[in-house]
């Protein structure tokens, strides 16, 4: 059976500790908050949205921004717009849905989905609803939007093409779903002609933006084991795409880099994580599924550096922008370490909810959204010596 939205939590953490602590029956405690030296300066920009929040259903919303606007959208059933320098509102859409994933952005459109299965479309510059349709299946992470066409990733294993104009569907691909999973998809990912997205049973797939068709798959993670919780090998985070390489990790599986033309796998290194990875030119950055962050040489995998400070403390996927590297944890705080190094350079508490989903970067801005709902806007500087 699939874990349900109520047990997904506990089974979750059941794993977890399961893994870190082979037999042993007792959690292993979240690393306590130790000093450092602070080599930037932090400062909260602005505050906003809080339209609902769930803690418990591990949900995939975390702020989007293009063009000088920051959107959000709710567990209540609220997407927001935002002006990203000062925070005013600028929009607000309520459409009373229990979303689950988003917001998605591009061609003028904002989408999101919900765990009721719907998705919706809004005007960019207005709020105003463009349609609304059911694709039948949870949706747990952010729309993608391209090629006159939203794509949508349900838990049940289907990945959507909606034409832009009216929702209406142009294509759908399926792959199987084992019969235990974690809670959570991986969102697609729209690269010039090609949609590009995990599944719960440890492959990749390129499928055709325009079709749909399936270009290529690859199993990253062969799923192994005699029991269902040894076996499961979702990859619940979004791939990332740099120049002609693909990368992508998976829980108790392997990251690996493979060829965006043909999906051939270059090299792969046993690491788990239901969280997520960053890369910039150099290097590949996992948060582990025991919140150590690792860092990666991106042509070969080799270990560049580890940070295990935060052992427990349940982090959030890796952004990266420049020399920083932020991650939030299940306290509210956020993170930031340097990329060469792997150090702990900065730290702020964002709010008192846990913050589960990737940080967005946006200058010297850095956007999180806390899983009760509220988005908050975090300024960083470097700290000037003496």
């Amino acid at each position: 059976m699939r874990i349900t939205r109520q047990t997904g939590l506990l089974l979750l953490c059941a794993v977890l500790a399961a893994c870190g602590k082979g037999k042993e029956k007792d959690i292993d405690p979240p690393a306590e908050l130790v000093g450092f030296s602070a080599r930037i300066d932090v400062a909260r920009a602005w505050s906003g949205g809080g339209g609902g929040g769930e803690e418990v259903l591990r949900l995939g919303l975390r702020p989007a921004v293009a063009d000088g606007v920051a959107y959000v959208a709710g567990y209540g059933g609220a997407i927001e717009a935002f002006d990203l320098a000062t925070g005013r509102a600028k929009w607000r859409y309520s459409g009373k849905l229990p979303f689950g994933g988003g917001p998605g952005i591009g061609e003028g459109l904002v989408a999101a989905g919900s765990v009721a299965g719907d998705v919706v479309a809004l005007e960019a510059a207005t709020g105003s609803q463009r349609w609304r349709v059911t694709v039948g299946g949870e949706v747990l992470s952010a729309p993608a939007i391209g090629g006159g066409l939203v794509v949508v990733r349900t838990v049940d294993g289907r990945v959507r093409g909606l034409r832009a104009a009216d929702g209406s569907e142009a294509w759908n691909y399926e792959q199987p779903v084992p019969r235990l999973t974690l809670r959570g998809s991986g969102g697609p990912v729209i690269h010039g002609d090609l949609v590009l997205t995990g599944f719960d049973n440890g492959r990749v797939a390129a499928l055709a933006l325009a079709s749909g068709d399936l270009l290529w798959t690859a199993t990253v993670a062969p799923a192994k084991g005699r029991t269902e919780i040894e076996r499961l090998v979702d990859i619940d985070s979004t791939v990332a795409v740099v120049g002609e390489d693909v990368f992508v990790v998976g829980f108790q599986g392997r990251v690996a880099m493979l060829a965006l033309e043909s999906g051939q796998i270059w090299w792969a290194r046993e690491l788990s994580s239901h969280r997520g990875l960053a890369a910039d030119e150099d290097k590949l950055y996992v948060t582990l599924a025991d919140s150590t962050v690792v860092a990666l040489r991106r042509r070969d995998g080799t270990e560049v550096w580890r940070q295990a400070q935060f052992l427990n403390r349940a982090l959030s996927a890796p952004a990266v922008n420049g020399e920083l590297l932020a991650v939030g944890d299940f306290e509210g705080h956020v993170h930031w370490l340097d990329t060469a190094t792997g150090a702990v350079v900065g730290r702020a508490k964002a709010g008192g909810s846990r913050i589960s989903n990737r940080p967005v970067a946006a200058g010297d801005l850095w956007l999180v959204q806390s899983d009760s709902g509220a988005a908050h806007a975090l300024r960083t500087r470097p700290r000037a010596s003496g």
